[in-house]
């Protein structure tokens, strides 16, 4: 059985938010803050967020 990859979203911005994206199907509204890393996963769905290149 393969294993399913999380979703990867670049962004610009080192503080996200994420609620799953499936409406009702989705989850609570959570801030995310990369702090001195590139990236950060919600805890709720595994969708990672990443920094485009250049915005490090």
């Amino acid at each position: 059985m393969p294993v399913e990859v999380p979703e990867v979203v670049e962004t610009d911005q080192h503080r996200v938010s994420c609620d799953g994206g499936g409406g009702a199907l989705g989850h609570p509204r959570v801030w995310l803050e990369m702090g001195d890393e590139d990236f950060v996963e919600c805890p709720y769905c595994d969708k990672r967020f990443v920094l485009k290149d250049g915005h490090h």
